[in-house]
């Protein structure tokens, strides 16, 4: 399906939704900074995994996906943050899905307008194939139940979350595991890095529209699929697993595309709603390497969990984000990254420090 600027149809109410977003994102993240005496993100607190590698696009790809930031073979510089979802650093026995943001530094091209003049393309992704909610209005809900107990009962949330895990374990014996259940907590602590991580919900893809995915391309990563982490006594057990392996040996993943072929298929709108692979699988378009290194420091924090911004409105206009929920995300980021950045005293940047013009800083994403 060719894109066009009518696939995407706002609704009246939208504007409205936003700004209770915006409510909701100030409690959590001035709740962190109260609580702990600094501020995190509203979302994607607590970073897992902090990497530099290098995105590699093949030559000669099919010209449907030779496409935007793909239409050319190129080499990137890559800086990726692997995260638990909640909006506060959470221990690990709170077991919920995990995001894999992921930004492409010096890309060539047509910037949107949130970039303010940075070349540089964040997409990012979750390891669920679709969205929790179908749109913001879903997403606030559950946002809202979040903002109730940001940085309280972790106790309980560890009992709940080791319940629900046993719960989900049954039922993914029969095939029948529950995206819910993740979300509350019952998400089966396998190992990140041989997770498939999704973009969930859609992009404009040059000439097309599709959603991307990541998977394990190299042995190292793809023998750590279904590889369980012991999350239950250690705090930070999975920062812990994911730097033994990039220590060793770090590894390879393949980013994929899914073509829009028609709206019923592959709704644009409908964030809750997988997109059939039967009538469209995925593409290799790239691969990205993350070469043996310090996947977690200190230092690395610093750097790039607290200064650095993550958002999908970061990119080439090729690659404009779709639909409800993305709307919704360009006025919700870079929202809870101002007010972040405010009360931590430390400015967003959208590449790291040392390759940033000075004049580029400002508020970008959660």
């Amino acid at each position: 399906m060719q894109y066009s600027e009518s696939l995407e149809t706002p609704r009246l109410e939208e504007r409205n939704v936003q700004k209770a977003l915006l409510r909701v994102f100030a409690r959590i993240v001035r709740a962190t900074h109260r609580d702990l005496g600094h501020a995190s993100r509203g979302v994607h607190a607590k970073s897992h995994a902090l990497l530099e590698g290098t995105l590699t696009i093949p030559a000669n790809l099919p010209p449907e996906l030779a496409q935007g930031l793909f239409a050319q073979s190129a080499r990137y510089r890559v800086t990726a943050r692997l995260s638990a979802i909640p909006g506060d650093p959470l221990r690990d026995a709170v077991s919920g899905p995990r995001g894999f943001a992921l930004k492409i530094h010096d890309v060539p091209g047509t910037l949107l307008p949130d970039n303010q003049g940075v070349a540089v393309q964040d997409f990012l992704f979750a390891n669920g194939t679709v969205f929790g909610a179908p749109d913001a209005e879903g997403f606030l809900k559950n946002l809202r139940v979040l903002a109730l107990t940001t940085d309280r009962a972790e106790g309980a949330k560890a009992a709940l979350s080791r319940v629900l895990r046993a719960i989900q374990k049954t039922l993914a014996r029969f095939g029948r595991e529950s995206a819910a259940l993740d979300a509350l907590g019952g998400f089966i602590p396998t190992h990140p890095l041989g997770d498939r991580f999704h973009s969930q919900v859609p992009l404009r893809y040059g000439d097309h529209v599709a959603k991307l995915d990541l998977v394990p391309e190299s042995e190292s990563f793809k023998r750590l699929t279904g590889t369980l982490i012991a999350i239950d006594q250690e705090p930070t057990a999975i920062r812990r697993a994911v730097a033994l392996d990039m220590a060793r040996e770090g590894g390879r993943m393949s980013l994929r595309a899914q073509l829009c072929r028609d709206l019923h298929d592959h709704p644009i709108e409908t964030a809750a709603t997988e997109w059939n692979e039967a009538t469209s699988p995925f593409h290799v378009v790239a691969s990205l390497e993350f070469p043996p290194q310090t996947s977690w420091s200190e230092a690395k924090s610093r750097q790039i969990d607290d200064r650095l911004s993550f958002s999908p409105w970061h990119g080439l206009a090729a690659h404009r984000p779709l639909g409800n929920i993305m709307r919704a995300r360009r006025v919700a980021y870079p929202f809870s990254a101002g007010l972040r950045s405010k009360l931590n005293g430390c400015p967003m940047r959208f590449l790291p420090l040392s390759e940033e013009k000075p004049e580029a800083e400002g508020a970008a994403s959660s």
